[in-house]
């Protein structure tokens, strides 16, 4: 039995764990046990009440050194074979080279402090592939936030150029820096809010003096289509299936009042998946990415998820494609419906760590579509909060029917939750609180449109008819969970754009 823990405090976290413990590999008998290293309050209770083959590490804190110190004594006890850290804070902060001093870098699946630049320092990383050949935006500047006049003018070039610009701020910021400016109108209100979120940290890490580093690049267009991908210390690496993120928190495009937040569901395959395009990311991505790891001597087993923009013919082909950003981790919650389509997890992650990639191809569930929806804290509460981004109500009841969602294959995975052991309760702990997971087969003859709508169908229904809630203080039978409907919905647009 090989037991590989997945690190982290989130749905991705226990549901690789899960599928890692329960997926059967059609070429591999290794078995595998899948562990949680901290994971939520709530997740416990969940898997022990559905009777999941998960296994929990606790830690003391939510710390890197505190994770670290948790899997030295777990792997010394021979409780925990491999690990791949799922924040990307955890190797920001150095994990993999505290278990590296440990003498257990060779089971940790992730970048070193030194590499983790390539997510952490957005601006280091355009450089990096300016010199690797890897193609980006067609423009970018790296500029000091607080010189107003250069922004604003940069900004107004771009828009000229290209019909936009994105100021991002270039570390870490759980996926919530970038900021798109389509029009001249918006330009200070956006920069202002920008500055305003994050001028504690630019003081921080600069001081006020200080160059405050601000990455501006000309607005890309086309299909937006992110790439996981598995590489082991050899270097070979393994595309897993493509999943289309919904990053924005409602329908439409993003803008000040539709922000960019941490992902509010997923679906996989994305309806533009090919494998022309799964050659083109290997070959202008891939390739060249890991050659100049490889050249910057931070090259080991990883993960790299590159965020693209792709350009298509009129028959769906790609024809270009382009990087937006690069993360080192699973994507969340595109991981999710990724993991649920593969049979292999277990021998992959094990691949990478012994440099074994190039004999093990990922096992795909080709004749499925898996759908991932974030069940998100919604407005109201005592202090009329926002909502999921902004602020949140906390601390109330979670009222689910585990009966109703085994019968209908409905996955539910904790997030933001957490359990009162006195009331026996789970309670919302804000933000995304849960996911809905579900597989759907298209059969030989069926259209793919129709089986991701009647996917999409069975998950909206759990939520319409309050087979999952939480209770609002101020109304014991109303839901303070929100969803965005239109997830899924692409399949059919795309169908529609290429219909001939």
């Amino acid at each position: 039995m090989k037991r590989i823990a997945f690190a982290g405090t989130d749905g991705r976290t226990v549901l690789c764990a899960l599928v890692t413990g329960t997926a059967t590999s059609e070429h591999h008998s290794d078995a595998f046990e899948g562990i949680v290293v901290r994971g939520t309050p709530a997740m416990p209770e969940f898997s022990r009440r559905l009777q999941w083959p998960v296994v929990f590490v606790s830690t003391r804190s939510n710390t890197a050194k505190e994770y670290a110190e948790a899997l030295i004594d777990a792997m010394n006890r021979s409780e925990i074979d491999a690990v791949v850290p799922m924040p990307e804070t955890l190797l920001f902060d150095g994990i993999v080279d505290m278990l590296d001093a440990a003498g257990l870098s060779d089971r940790v699946m992730g970048l070193s402090r030194d590499g983790a630049f390539i997510e952490g320092d957005k601006i280091r990383c355009k450089y990096l592939c300016r010199k690797a050949g890897i193609p980006v935006a067609p423009q970018w500047r790296d500029v000091d936030a607080k010189d107003y006049p250069e922004v604003l003018a940069t900004c107004l070039s771009y828009i000229h150029a290209h019909g936009g610009a994105v100021l991002k701020y270039p570390y870490s910021a759980g996926g919530k820096g970038a900021r798109i400016l389509l029009n001249t109108w918006d330009i200070r209100d956006v920069y202002d809010t920008l500055m305003r979120d994050y001028r504690d940290d630019y003081r921080r890490m600069f001081g006020k003096k200080g160059t405050w580093p601000l990455l501006i690049e000309a607005r890309m267009s086309g299909v937006e289509i992110s790439f996981t991908i598995f590489v082991d210390k050899a270097g070979h690496y393994r595309i897993l299936p493509t999943a289309m993120d919904y990053p924005e928190r409602f329908a439409g495009p993003a803008s000040k009042d539709n922000p960019i937040t941490g992902g509010v569901g997923a679906i996989s395959p994305h309806p533009m998946e090919t494998p022309e395009l799964m050659g083109m990311a290997g070959e202008r991505i891939a390739d060249p990415l890991i050659r100049a790891m490889k050249a910057e001597g931070i090259l080991r087993p990883c993960v790299i998820y590159p965020g693209c923009f792709v350009s298509l013919d009129a028959s769906g082909r790609p024809t270009d494609i382009r990087v937006c950003e690069i993360n080192i981790r699973l994507g969340e919650p595109e991981a999710q419906p990724i993991a649920r389509r593969l049979r292999n997890l277990g021998a992959l992650v094990q691949g990478a760590l012994e440099g074994t990639l190039d004999r093990i191809e990922p096992e795909v569930r080709e004749d499925q579509v898996a759908l991932c929806i974030a069940l998100v804290t919604g407005p109201g509460g005592p202090d009329g909060q926002r909502g999921y981004p902004w602020s949140c109500t906390k601390g109330e009841v979670l009222d689910m029917d585990f009966t109703y969602f085994k019968r209908k294959g409905i996955q539910v995975i904790p997030s933001a939750m957490t359990y009162s052991p006195e009331e026996r309760v789970f309670k919302s702990d804000g933000t995304r609180v849960a996911y809905l997971n579900a597989n759907a087969t298209v059969r030989p003859g069926e259209d793919r449109v129709q089986v991701v709508e009647r996917l999409r169908n069975k998950l909206l229904a759990a939520v319409d008819n309050k087979k999952i809630r939480v209770i609002p203080r101020e109304d014991p039978t109303g839901n303070r969970l929100d969803l965005r409907r239109d997830l899924g919905t692409h399949y059919a647009t795309a169908a529609k754009i290429f219909q001939t």
